[in-house]
């Protein structure tokens, strides 16, 4: 592989989820992978949800340059490559737009750690766990042979993953 491939992780609020993978899959593969992430409706705030970079500090995982932001900055004349679109929510995965150089597209769902009324003491939990699931597909991500993460092919390796 002679540059990165791109992945671009969607949620609605890109605050939890689409947070932990693009965190992650950096953390884990930034040397031949590169991953952003983004929403419909990002968080006004800016800031991703304070249980998903707490999970990510328990984990080792650098989170300083972490923003909840829309999906329209990767959708401009300035927006970066990306080769694979990973929405981890459905509802992303419904309102999806179109991105410059048609992109592969695959749907990895994870229900929301967020959700609920729950104390944070019982929603760290739930992050924690979706941090572990996301972990174990990203590792079968970085793992597949380098054919299999062609633009020809990324998108049937991708999908296929979702059902692992």
């Amino acid at each position: 592989m002679n540059q990165k491939v791109a992945i671009l992780f969607l949620c609605t609020h890109n605050s939890a989820r689409s947070i932990l993978a693009e965190a992650l899959l950096n953390a884990m593969a930034g040397d031949r992978f590169i991953a952003y992430s983004a929403g419909s409706t990002p968080r006004e705030s800016g800031k991703p949800n304070p249980l998903a970079i707490s999970a990510l500090n328990e984990a080792g995982i650098e989170t300083r340059d972490l923003a909840s932001k829309s999906w329209d900055e990767f959708i401009g004349p300035n927006a970066p490559h990306i080769d694979l679109v990973i929405t981890v929510c459905g509802s992303a995965s419904d309102l999806c737009p179109v991105f410059p150089g048609a992109p592969a597209r695959a749907h990895w769902g994870y229900e929301d750690p967020s959700a609920g009324d729950a104390p944070d003491a019982v929603k760290i939990e739930a992050f924690r766990a979706t941090l572990r699931l996301i972990r174990q597909r990203l590792a079968q991500l970085i793992n597949l042979p380098e054919p299999a993460l062609q633009r020809t092919t990324i998108e049937q390796s991708a999908r296929h993953l979702a059902k692992a």
